[in-house]
């Protein structure tokens, strides 16, 4: 087995639960990390036996794209379009970073992690 990370995915996005989020937006920073089985990949050399992280991003930033209230929504749409597009992909953690959030101190971002096996 292996890991494939991708880290610090940024985005501009629309998230949050006030108005004025869905209006003005702000940056986000994803991580990435999916478990799957690179030891084939490792001897062939090939890219159709691996786990494609251009794809990964690719899901990632559609999702980001899409206005949700919640980071842990947009959170879970990412972990579903993995497993439902990658079935290599046994487990996949997800943590999605609002920088600077609205939320009245100095505070630099906040983040949620989540983290799903396959059924």
């Amino acid at each position: 087995m292996g890991i494939i990370k991708l880290k610090n995915i940024r985005t501009y996005s629309y998230h949050g639960c006030l108005i004025e989020e869905g209006k003005i937006g702000s940056d986000y920073i994803v991580n990435l990390e999916v478990k799957t089985d690179l030891r084939k990949s490792s001897i062939s050399d090939n890219l159709k036996d691996t786990v494609d992280y251009v794809l990964l991003n690719r899901i990632v930033v559609e999702e980001m794209a899409i206005r949700s209230d919640l980071l842990e929504h947009v959170a879970h749409r990412i972990i579903t379009r993995i497993f439902e597009e990658i079935p290599e992909v046994s487990r996949i953690i997800v943590g999605v970073s609002k920088l600077n959030p609205p939320i009245g101190g100095d505070v630099e971002a906040v983040t949620i992690e989540m983290e799903e096996y396959r059924s």
